[in-house]
């Protein structure tokens, strides 16, 4: 994920190591409707070890790092806003999404975790302008095996994200940027 700072602060950006929508696709595949170039990409994704990635965030001076699993993106994203006490802006477009994904979710397929996760909507500030979006839903489908998002210097960026295409992580993207913000805005999500 991006990440930039106030002028006090050193910009920082947030990073994704692999593409999202293993639980959307893995419930399809327990009704027969998920195609098996789906499956098959999904599983190779869950197979790729954060191992790499972990150590190449720590090389680039992440500042703060976490998988995404359970809780999905948005439920992990939102643990470090709020032990970092910042507010964040959440590129959705940018953020990678499994083959199938869209086209599951569309058709009403998710995961039984998904409602409970889609709690922490209520964080995001303008759910209501993007809640249409056919990704959005996406944020909160639970991973298996899901990348690694960090905290990154922007100053840094570009050469985490090479690193980690060099190892592997070829759906490395920046995918947001920290804010700090006024108390009264901090521990927020923005999806732009």
């Amino acid at each position: 994920m991006l990440s930039r700072g106030l002028t006090y602060q050193k910009p920082k950006k947030q990073r994704e190591t692999k593409a999202i929508g293993t639980g959307t696709l893995f419930a399809a595949n327990m009704r027969y409707q998920a195609k098996g170039p789906w499956i098959e990409q999904a599983v190779e994704s869950m197979l790729l070890s954060n191992q790499t990635s972990a150590q190449v965030f720590r090389e680039c001076g992440a500042t703060a790092c976490t998988d995404i699993t359970g809780f999905g993106l948005l439920g992990h994203l939102l643990e470090m806003v709020n032990a970092s006490n910042v507010s964040v802006e959440l590129e959705l477009a940018a953020i990678p999404i499994l083959p199938g994904a869209i086209e599951t979710v569309q058709a009403g397929i998710t995961s039984s975790i998904l409602p409970k996760n889609f709690r922490s909507s209520i964080y995001i500030k303008n759910s209501l302008e993007v809640s249409h979006l056919a990704n959005y839903q996406l944020l909160f489908d639970p991973q298996t095996s899901g990348g690694l998002l960090a905290y990154i210097p922007a100053e840094k960026a570009d050469q985490c994200i090479n690193k980690l295409k060099t190892f592997g992580h070829k759906q490395s993207c920046l995918i947001g940027r920290v804010i700090s913000a006024p108390e009264a805005m901090s521990r927020a999500i923005i999806i732009i």
